[in-house]
């Protein structure tokens, strides 16, 4: 739908503290930081967006009481590359804080991204290194923007850069990532629109086995799928107010960010009338992908595709229908262009239900009698496309008081070419002549905890087995051993498969009918471990990869892991310059970041598009409830209805 039309339709008036701002706030953001702060003809904006209020607004909120409206804004000036921020008072209309932050670099812009095969391609350098390897429809040659990471080299000090590879694609459907154009980078500087320099690493034959995935290239398909069909004639069980979501037990808010995406937040279960507090805000903190070939360029591929990007500004629109299924409720993004103009992906979240098998069951054996609930879970998700890559975040809520996250991880493996004879020490062939290198997608999720309220401590809970003797005759004992993480030096931790660790969230007040705290367990499912070296760039940019776990004392400054900027960056930023401090975390409002990932050696069935593969981990309730909270989920209506879902 056009942006004037999907205008009249998004809210005017935000009807929360923590609504996504509306197009009229963004306009008049930009509009207020121009009148007061113009940088003049290279003023561009990094990002608009919501500048989330104090905790204490949100909690005191009354109905239609009004509350305050801020806007955080990043503007730079791309004829000198000083970066500066502001707050704007959207109720006052008025500038409230404006800072220049020196030695940093914005994000990557969508414009930088269309802009980067243009300048490449008009090179004269750059034309020279493709005709060597036969190429002459330069406009047939893709050119992919990646982020430009930190290698101290003199010539690129004190620019914005993106680093760029090559592929070859035969018509414009074509799929390039089947030929690359092996050992030609350019870097790029994005504020002058120039070529810096042209790296050539040495040429490899360009190969052209078509490799298409799509179905205009297919003719053969199976004969075998029958119609599968999702129907909810009564409608969905959950509810939608602006942007505040109920289903089941569960209530929160549905938020959206250009470098984020997809945010969750407030969010509670009612227990017993009583809306209990879990998660203040939990979102996708930061993710790093990096790549383990040493050389022809390769090394520089170490993508943040949240802090260098924005992983909500490349969310698809899933108005298609095809991503989700059944009865779906979708929100728009209102996001700023690099000018402050709003602009609307339609469609950017997903919400819908799903059935997810057997809720809990038993036969008493001595009766036959058999008790069984049928399970559903709630989805909230999202895509984006990253270059070569898809990444789908998916929350699913579940019916006993469970919340897991999900990263689908999908699209076209990132290929290189192999010379004649070679034969591939950092990746596998998945084609004649191409290969996939060896790499992580390593991600941070930021969990604002309040479990039953502010005042949380975080317990690491390890399983260990009692050494054979008096107490433990048969060697078969083992217990648990609970430490709580007092402080943020302490609370850098590692998986330990040996011990089944898992942390806890306690609260300070709360208690069960059991007389235990009240809390929630964070199991981590796809731990990674990593292997870059600790002082390699990545790893120094990227500290937050090194643990499973950290936490920190609540900052509402405090937001990213690898830290505000991590485009160019040194390292350093984020979570270990903020843990220094070693703040105290008992009984206190406490942030929970946790690492995740996947560590993909690619196969040729990777190739050419690759099937989701997923990773992610799970919140549970510990003590949070008295007994299992799913009982009260009523029978199947029939047998056949059962047996039909």
């Amino acid at each position: 739908m056009p942006d004037a039309v999907a205008e009249t339709r998004a809210a005017q008036t935000p009807r929360h503290p923590l609504d996504p701002l509306t197009p009229d706030e963004i306009r008049r953001a930009a509009t207020l930081v121009r009148a007061a702060h113009d940088l003049g003809a290279g003023m561009m904006f990094e990002t608009i967006s919501l500048s989330e209020p104090d905790k204490s607004t949100v909690h005191d909120l009354r109905g239609g009481a009004d509350f305050p409206r801020q806007a955080f804004v990043c503007a730079f000036d791309r004829t000198n590359g000083r970066v500066f921020e502001a707050r704007v008072d959207l109720v006052a209309d008025r500038i409230v804080d404006w800072r220049h932050v020196p030695g940093v670099r914005p994000r990557i812009l969508v414009d930088d991204i269309l802009l980067v095969g243009e300048v490449a391609r008009a090179d004269p350098r750059f034309r020279a290194a493709l005709a060597r390897r036969g190429i002459t429809d330069i406009d047939n040659v893709q050119v992919d923007p990646w982020s430009a990471g930190y290698y101290g080299l003199p010539d690129e000090e004190g620019r914005r850069l993106s680093h760029t590879f090559c592929w070859y694609r035969s018509e414009k459907n074509d799929n390039g990532y089947a030929h690359p154009i092996e050992g030609l980078c350019a870097v790029i500087d994005l504020d002058r629109a120039e070529v810096l320099r042209v790296d050539d690493y040495g040429a490899a034959e360009v190969p052209m086995a078509s490799r298409n995935y799509a179905a205009r290239y297919r003719t053969i398909f199976r004969d075998d799928v029958k119609p599968l069909e999702i129907v909810q004639a009564d409608g969905p069980s959950f509810t939608v107010e602006g942007n505040e979501v109920r289903w089941q037990r569960w209530r929160f808010r549905v938020g959206f960010t250009a470098r984020e995406g997809l945010v969750l937040h407030a969010v509670g279960y009612e227990d017993e009338g009583r809306l209990r507090p879990v998660l203040h805000r939990a979102a996708l903190s930061e993710m790093v992908v990096p790549y383990g070939h040493p050389g022809g360029g390769h090394f520089r591929k170490n993508a943040f595709d949240v802090g260098e990007y924005g992983i909500g500004v490349l969310a698809n629109s899933l108005k298609l229908g095809c991503d989700c299924l059944g009865t779906i409720r979708y929100f728009d993004a209102w996001l700023a262009d690099s000018k402050g103009q709003p602009y609307c992906i339609e469609s950017a979240v997903c919400l819908h239900e799903e059935d997810f098998g057997i809720l809990w069951k038993h036969t008493d054996l001595f009766t036959g009698e058999v008790d069984v609930r049928r399970a559903r879970r709630l989805v909230v998700s999202s895509i984006s496309t990253v270059g070569n890559y898809e990444y789908g975040s998916f929350w699913y809520l579940y019916q006993d008081g469970s919340i897991q996250f999900e990263m689908k991880a999908t699209g076209i493996l990132n290929t290189a070419g192999i010379r004649a004879g070679e034969a591939p020490r950092f990746g596998t062939i998945v084609s004649p002549g191409v290969y996939a290198h060896y790499h992580q997608h390593i991600f941070n999720m930021r969990l604002d905890m309040a479990v039953d309220g502010e005042r949380n401590r975080v317990v690491e809970v390890d399983t260990m087995a009692l050494p054979t003797g008096p107490d433990n005759p048969h060697g078969n004992a083992f217990t648990v051993h609970e430490t709580v993480l007092a402080s943020e030096q302490a609370a850098q931790r590692t998986v330990d498969f040996n011990a089944a660790r898992y942390w806890k969230i306690e609260s300070a007040e709360g208690r069960n009918r059991l007389g235990q705290p009240t809390a929630y367990r964070l199991m981590p499912t796809s731990p990674v471990p990593i292997f870059s070296n600790p002082q390699s760039s990545v790893a120094r940019r990227a500290a937050f990869m090194t643990r499973q776990l950290w936490v920190t004392a609540f900052d509402r400054d405090e937001m990213h892991a690898a830290g505000r900027y991590p485009n160019q960056s040194r390292g350093g930023d984020g979570l270990p310059a903020w843990t220094r401090a070693d703040r105290p975390l008992v009984d206190t409002d406490l942030v929970v970041w946790h690492s995740f990932g996947l560590h993909h050696i690619p196969r040729p069935e990777d190739f050419p598009v690759q099937p989701v593969t997923t990773a992610g981990f799970m919140l549970q309730p510990v003590g949070f409830f008295s007994e299992n909270p799913a009982l009260d989920v009523p029978p199947a209506r029939s047998t056949m209805s059962c047996c039909a879902g």
